[in-house]
């Protein structure tokens, strides 16, 4: 370990647990809500009261209820949650649905039937794995979308509807006391996009309007100018009267909804290439600095698992934070960006895991100018942009791998009211830290 990179910096941690691993940590009120990725336990939902930092208490734990599925994302307002449920990453999960298509073409390609290894090698698997391939072709996926909970006595969440979508399901989302704004797969179109659901009535939540990157919608006649789902939406975030989207290879949207039922995309910026990493969460900042409306994006260091894959990424810059401005929303500029050296994380090469960006805390608590950023190895980065064109880091937690995982893998975070900081690891791991002001 470098001795110019220690584990901390300007933040101490008050309290840690051993909380299976995780894609989502919200803090409201008294109580952090925590999804949870595939784990042995078929965790979906943690509910934690938090009111003691020092003393977190697991008050509630909600199965997914489905083998095939995770429901790692939660949202929260009021006694209201949502949970997503997302097929299970598995390799043959998600091979099954471009079987029919392969097979079709595959044959007019050839003039006969293509054998398994045909089929295997276009589809990135073993030959031996075209049976289990084909059978989950059989039986498709069926419980892709979202749950509604009432959540009025947190240690007895009630589920009030499980509403479906399609295809993979959903993904991150964001939601207010009116609207839900899911990312996920629907017919006719090729990857995710943005649907729109009233919530006036939680039990019946109602489709208002669709928003999607122009040649999304192939069964509208539009055709993609990229390769399969790597133009699509990660998820929006509201602020004001606009949605800020991370468009994966896409890049970044800013879409105008003072008209819910008809979002108009105003702006895009994407620098995919020449950056290589996906861009994750874009979010406009509700104040103005020096006079500018600032917007901050941020990529996801993208399935870079193995000693293998590490190895194949040498010399390509890793997932990093980004500054725009958008004063002029159609005519969107890039400031800054803020990346963190290898240096500075002792497993930013240790397999399995990634080290580079992920996601910053969404709906900044507080006005001010710090964005609080989930790095996977590189632990917690705590950057200042006080000035949007040289974003200054003022402190950083790197936790140390818990249980027999050989790096920690910090993958959400969030700020409380108190100015409380809380991550949660992928693989195990929930802190509660604090920055020294």
């Amino acid at each position: 370990m470098p001795s110019s990179s220690p584990l901390a910096h300007n933040v101490n941690r008050l309290s840690h647990l051993d909380l299976p691993g995780a894609g989502q940590v919200l803090v409201d009120g008294s109580y952090a809500y925590v999804g949870h990725i595939t784990n042995p336990q078929g965790l979906g939902t943690s509910i934690i009261d938090v009111s003691d930092p020092k003393a977190p208490r697991i008050v509630s734990q909600i199965p997914v209820g489905d083998g095939t599925s995770h429901a790692h994302k939660a949202r929260v307002v009021g006694d209201l949650m949502i949970t997503n449920m997302e097929q299970n990453m598995t390799a043959i999960g998600r091979k099954a649905d471009e079987l029919p298509k392969l097979r079709v073409s595959l044959k007019n390609e050839l003039g006969r039937v293509p054998t398994h290894a045909e089929l295997a090698a276009k589809l990135g698997v073993d030959a031996s794995e075209i049976p289990a391939v084909e059978a989950m072709e059989k039986t498709p996926y069926s419980q892709g979308g979202f749950k509604i909970w009432d959540i009025k006595d947190r240690t007895h969440p009630k589920l009030i509807t499980h509403h479906k979508t399609h295809g993979r399901g959903v993904h991150r989302f964001d939601m207010d006391a009116n609207y839900a704004y899911i990312s996920t797969e629907m017919p006719g179109y090729i990857g995710n996009i943005l649907v729109i659901y009233d919530l006036k009535q939680p039990s019946q939540p109602e489709e208002i309007s669709r928003w999607w990157i122009p040649g999304q919608h192939i069964a509208g006649g539009e055709k993609p100018t990229w390769s399969g789902r790597q133009h699509r939406l990660h998820h929006t975030v509201r602020v004001g009267n606009r949605l800020f989207a991370g468009c994966w290879h896409g890049g970044v949207r800013v879409v105008d909804v003072q008209d819910i039922t008809k979002p108009q995309t105003i702006g895009a910026y994407n620098y995919h290439p020449p950056f290589p990493e996906p861009s994750h969460t874009f979010m406009g900042l509700t104040k103005k600095i020096n006079g500018r409306d600032i917007a901050v994006a941020i990529d996801e260091e993208d399935h870079a698992h193995s000693a293998a894959e590490m190895a194949q990424r040498r010399g390509r810059p890793h997932g990093a934070l980004w500054t725009f401005d958008i004063t002029d929303v159609a005519d969107i500029k890039p400031l800054a960006m803020f990346e963190v050296s290898e240096l500075d994380s002792p497993w930013s090469r240790t397999a399995p895991g990634r080290f580079g960006a992920h996601q910053f805390q969404e709906h900044m608590k507080g006005g001010d100018t710090l964005i609080y950023c989930a790095w996977f190895s590189g632990g917690l980065r705590i950057v200042d942009i006080a000035n949007p064109s040289a974003p200054d880091e003022i402190g950083w937690y790197i936790p140390q791998p818990c249980g027999k995982n050989t790096s920690p893998q910090t993958n959400d975070v969030d700020v409380d009211d108190r100015g409380l900081i809380y991550i949660v690891d992928r693989y195990l791991g929930f802190d509660i830290l604090q920055l020294k002001r």
